[in-house]
């Protein structure tokens, strides 16, 4: 959209230019998620795996100039921001626009874009890596960059979609080109100590074997119930799992279930035999931290702690592997770990800007997946047309190579779903996710201060205000 609002026309597009890109990864230290800390480059990925050699820059449907500010988080595997800080503003040379990039942790970012609505002034583009719905009447629709990236790439994933388009009003909050899957992450060592050398596939398994880990060997699993990112996710897998919900299809409020306090008293029960204290004042680090440092036995993650595991310790990394979504009495889910929204907030000064950035992203997103080392999945699959033969052959250094092989395109999705499951993530959804009302439940009842019903009841009544809240908006439908 132009600054009036107008809706700008992307349909002239013409290839013009195919520039060497940096292909090889930059030398990185891997961090843990979160962390501000300088790193100091150890170790560069090999020259000759296959990177994407070159960046695809479509010509702008009309010239571009000015400034574009972009705040981002600071991604979990570092490599990811030296390639695009660099790339972001080697487009910005092509086309006339001087780029910014400002990096910060990932918890702040949900805030700065609170006070810049507010103040209304400051980024042209910002991203954060939860669905952020709550905003939406703060931002543009970004229908017509959805519909054109369509045009060239096919479909979107249908969980990029549900995550970033809401069905009451027909618009696009945010561009969601990107996400990451969330698979358990365990240490093989001690997993076969307890009978189970593939991990637990189950629920169940994980309280048995994670409990048995913790008494005989001193290792506690982490599974967090705190005011952070992970913990929500973790919480509404566990909830789905035994199979309830937040809402239902319609929206409706359905959190209030014999399933949902089931899946709460087994949180409790796992927190008893598995867990500490340290679960309840996590950021979105600390399990990223734990994992690396062999710590635990067992966290739901990316493959990002496992990535800084390699870098900073290398026999917990031969150690580490993979399971899918745990299976509960009534399914096997997982939120997506990372869900992209981008969103040009309604104060940009440069939004024509903003939204040709993203198109240009999108063509090269198979950059984006390989210098952040595998972490970022495609919501565009014709885009990194390697991604599975990297998956199964590690370019990374794993061994054996196929160590991330539960992870190809098609299995993941097939376990994975987005927030407002099982209907759209709408405003309510997001404000919930947001003021960490899942984890909290959960903790209030592993902690003894609520019985699980009492725990549930006193969501659920938080919860029905929500959606009440933004229901009398327009933005979220049902009527319960």
């Amino acid at each position: 959209m132009g600054s009036d609002g107008r809706s700008f026309d992307i349909s002239r597009r013409g290839f013009i230019q195919a520039v060497a890109a940096a292909a090889v990864v930059p030398p990185w230290l891997a961090a843990c998620g979160g962390d501000e800390e300088d790193a100091t480059p150890t170790t560069a990925a090999p020259e000759d795996v296959g990177a994407p050699e070159t960046t695809i820059l479509e010509d702008p449907a009309s010239a571009l100039s000015g400034d574009l500010r972009i705040l981002m988080w600071s991604h979990f595997v570092p490599s990811h921001d030296e390639w695009f800080n660099a790339f972001a503003r080697d487009w910005g040379q092509a086309v006339g626009v001087n780029v910014s990039v400002d990096h910060i942790n990932t918890a702040e970012v949900p805030g700065q874009i609170t006070s810049q609505i507010a103040a209304g002034s400051g980024h042209d583009l910002i991203q954060h890596i939860s669905a952020i719905p709550q905003f939406e009447p703060s931002v543009l629709d970004m229908t017509d960059v959805v519909t054109e990236a369509e045009s060239r790439y096919g479909d979107m994933l249908d969980v990029c979609r549900r995550s970033s388009f809401n069905p009451n009003t027909e618009k696009f909050f945010a561009y969601a080109p990107g996400w990451a899957p969330d698979p358990g992450n365990y240490r093989r060592s001690l997993w076969e100590a307890v009978g189970l050398p593939d991990g637990p596939s189950t629920w169940d398994e994980l309280l048995e074997g994670g409990s048995e880990i913790r008494s005989s060997q001193g290792i506690q699993l982490g599974i967090g119930m705190s005011q952070e990112i992970d913990s929500n996710m973790a919480g509404l897998a566990l909830i789905w799992s035994f199979g309830g919900a937040v809402q239902d299809e319609e929206e409706n409020v359905a959190i209030n279930s014999d399933e949902t306090v089931a899946a709460v008293e087994y949180m409790a029960s796992l927190f008893d035999g598995a867990m500490t204290d340290e679960v309840f004042a996590w950021n979105a680090a600390s399990n990223n931290q734990g994992m690396a440092s062999g710590a635990l036995s067992y966290i739901l993650n990316s493959i990002s702690a496992y990535r800084t595991a390699q870098e900073q310790n290398p026999a917990v990394a031969q150690d580490v592997f993979f399971v899918p979504a745990l299976e509960g009495p009534a399914a096997a889910l997982a939120a997506q770990h990372v869900l992209y929204n981008w969103i040009v907030p309604n104060h940009a000064t440069n939004p024509d800007a903003a939204q040709e950035f993203l198109l240009h992203y999108t063509a090269n997103y198979a950059q984006a997946t390989y210098n952040s080392k595998l972490y970022d999945f495609p919501a565009f699959i014709e885009r990194v047309p390697n991604l599975d033969a990297w998956i199964r052959e590690d370019p990374f250094g794993s061994t054996p190579p196929d160590k991330l092989g539960l992870m190809t395109f098609d299995d993941v999705v097939t376990w994975t779903t987005n927030i407002g499951h099982p209907g759209p993530t709408n405003p309510a959804i997001g404000e919930i996710f947001g003021t960490n009302v899942i984890p909290t439940m959960l903790a209030k009842a592993a902690r003894g201060e609520a019985d699980p019903q009492a725990a549930v009841d006193e969501a659920e009544s938080q919860i029905q205000s929500i959606f009440e809240r933004w229901r009398g908006q327009g933005l979220v439908g049902g009527s319960a």
